[in-house]
This record gives C-alpha cells, structure tokens and sequence, in this order.
C-alpha cells in the first residue's frame, strides 16, 4: 500500500531535473514506475528508461510492427 510520502517522493524524483537524459528521456534505476508522468505533465506520460520493463515495452511494441507489417 502507497503511503503519502511514497507518493510524495515519486513525485519529487519526477521532477528532479537530474533524472532525465538529454532533457527528455526519464532515467531512475531506483525507482520502480514504469510509466511516469512527464515533466510537463500537460505533455502526457513517458517510459522510466531506468526500468528493464521499459526496454521490454519497446521491443515488443517493434516487434508487433514488424510482424503486421511483414505478414499484412
């Protein structure tokens, strides 16, 4: 169960300019989100790329393409 500070801390590790690559790409091993909202928060939400499941996201999303694409 969240506790408030939990939510808390999640919410000051997301804005910690420190936790983000290039200005873009959300980069926190310690934290254990997987989608994160972005800094701006009006743009939506982004992948932790610190997360292994992050990467794991992507490759199968490419390879669903791929396959639809090739057998479509």
């Amino acid at each position: 169960m969240k506790t408030n500070f939990d939510e808390f801390e999640s919410d000051r590790l997301i804005h910690d300019p420190a936790n983000y690559r290039w200005g873009i790409f959300y980069f926190n091993p310690k934290g254990s989100r997987i989608g994160v909202p972005k800094y701006n928060k009006v743009m939506g939400w982004t992948l932790n790329f610190g997360n292994i499941y992050s990467y794991l996201i992507i490759l199968a999303l490419i390879a669903v393409i791929l396959i639809t694409t090739l057998l479509g």
